[in-house]
């Protein structure tokens, strides 16, 4: 019975939100307790305190795309837009493009990117998160990129991960950098597009 209205909700999650959930079905089918311990770990990425919506969900999708997985990519853009995120901002985040954003939002992703490449620079751009928003900040952005990417490295696992190619932005198609034609990014590279020209937004990323 249990699996049963389980299986009810996401199929309402599937049709709300255009969504394939079939690889958590899988899990539920395979083993509840294994359903239950993945709901519970993907749960880390709706920890929110203190850090701006935008900064937020940037930081998400910054993990999202560095596993590269379109529909998981689509999903987030479209709760983050729910969500009330300027479509604009999540645009530029996922096409990389750093000199659209605004410099909080900028802050945000550029910790995601260095936190990824484990890059020394992540402890500077940390330190000045804390000191704007507050130690839980660090530790919502941490965990909204951690949580960004277990959905996408399950579906990859189990065999049901998509390339992301392309995504829409309130009707506008988006590509990631990694994807565009030519393109020799990878998808953890697409963390780290190119710098540009002078000005606020050519800090290292």
């Amino acid at each position: 019975m249990l699996k049963w209205l389980i299986r009810r909700r996401l199929a309402a999650f599937e049709k709300d939100f255009g969504y394939d959930a079939s690889y958590i079905k899988h899990i539920l089918d395979a083993d509840f307790g294994a359903f239950t311990k993945f709901v519970k770990a993907a749960s880390i990425g709706k920890f929110r305190r203190d850090v701006p919506k935008d900064v937020f969900y940037a930081a998400g999708a910054v993990g999202i795309i560095s596993e590269d997985c379109g529909p998981c990519t689509q999903l987030g853009v479209t709760m983050a837009l729910r969500d009330g995120m300027d479509p604009k901002v999540i645009a530029a985040v996922i096409a990389g493009d750093d000199a659209k954003l605004p410099p909080d939002v900028l802050l945000g992703v550029r910790f995601a990117r260095a936190a990824l490449a484990h890059a020394p620079e992540a402890d500077d751009l940390r330190e000045e998160i804390e000191r704007k928003w507050g130690p839980r900040a660090s530790i919502s952005l941490a965990f909204a990129l951690t949580g960004a990417r277990i959905y996408p490295t399950v579906k990859y696992a189990l065999g049901y991960g998509k390339s992301c190619q392309r995504v829409v932005v309130d009707g506008t198609t988006v590509i990631p950098p990694h994807a565009r034609a030519g393109a020799t990014h990878t998808p953890a590279e697409a963390a780290r597009p190119e710098r540009p020209a002078a000005g606020p937004s050519s800090l290292p990323a």
